[in-house]
């Protein structure tokens, strides 16, 4: 029983009840989507910085590589995982920075690079060493770099011929983040749940008696009697027009 003596028996949320009370606020949905599309929308385009991503791609076999290593699948994948060490060790990314400087007089530390390299070998034999900064000429001129220098390094350490480029980084034309148009449904979808989430709460903590039908379901009696909804204001100007 609550604090005005209504004896609330059924607990239980009536599911078709609470769908006519959001249906009676769609408009506040359509709100929320709005804002919610709009303030991601202005987020994402504003205060995000795009970022650029460029790809180089290595063959880790050189061709002075043996027959039976080339062959052995395990020995592929060993290598891979050692040419992700390599490529992203000290010497391999101090001299990408030298090689950068010179061919392009752009400077770039070792610690930058270790922010924007990444290495994989999901392709076993293939190592895909990616850059991704602010600045897509940066991106593929530091991709290439790595690229080449791990090559190098690669050769140098196994004693044999160094391993092929299969493709070089390309300055990127779009960024690959942020995604202005799915950030903005995001937001729509968020401000929709918002909604939602508020109407709930006020259809859950709402115990006013407002119909006959919430006498019957609160207090078990029936509605004798229901007044109308009008306005007597309205109602003497009407007596005194017909007067």
């Amino acid at each position: 029983m609550n604090n005005n003596g209504i004896d609330m028996q059924d607990d239980e949320i009536d599911l078709l009840e609470l769908l006519h009370h959001f249906v009676r606020k769609w408009w506040l949905f359509l709100i929320g989507g709005a804002v919610g599309g709009v303030v991601f929308f202005l987020v994402t385009f504003f205060l995000i910085t795009p970022l650029y991503e460029s790809s180089a791609t290595i063959y880790i076999l050189s061709k002075t590589t043996s027959i039976t290593a080339a062959l052995d699948m395990t020995t592929g994948e060993k290598l891979a995982e050692d040419f992700q060490i390599i490529a992203t060790s000290n010497p391999v990314l101090d001299g990408a920075a030298e090689q950068i400087k010179k061919d392009n007089g752009k400077e770039i530390t070792r610690e930058q690079m270790k922010k924007i390299v990444t290495v994989s070998d999901d392709a076993t034999r293939l190592l895909v060493i990616t850059a991704t900064s602010d600045n897509p000429e940066t991106s593929a001129l530091v991709a290439n770099a790595v690229a080449q220098q791990t090559s190098e390094k690669m050769a140098e350490i196994t004693k044999t011929d160094a391993p092929t480029t299969v493709e070089r980084a390309e300055v990127a034309a779009k960024p690959v983040t942020p995604n202005v148009l799915k950030d903005t449904g995001i937001g729509v979808i968020v401000g929709v749940g918002v909604i939602g989430l508020i109407l709930l709460v006020n259809f859950l903590m709402n115990d006013r008696i407002i119909s006959e039908a919430d006498i019957e379901k609160y207090l078990g009696i029936p509605a004798l009697a229901v007044l109308p909804d009008k306005d007597p204001c309205e109602t003497d100007k009407r007596r005194k027009s017909r007067a």
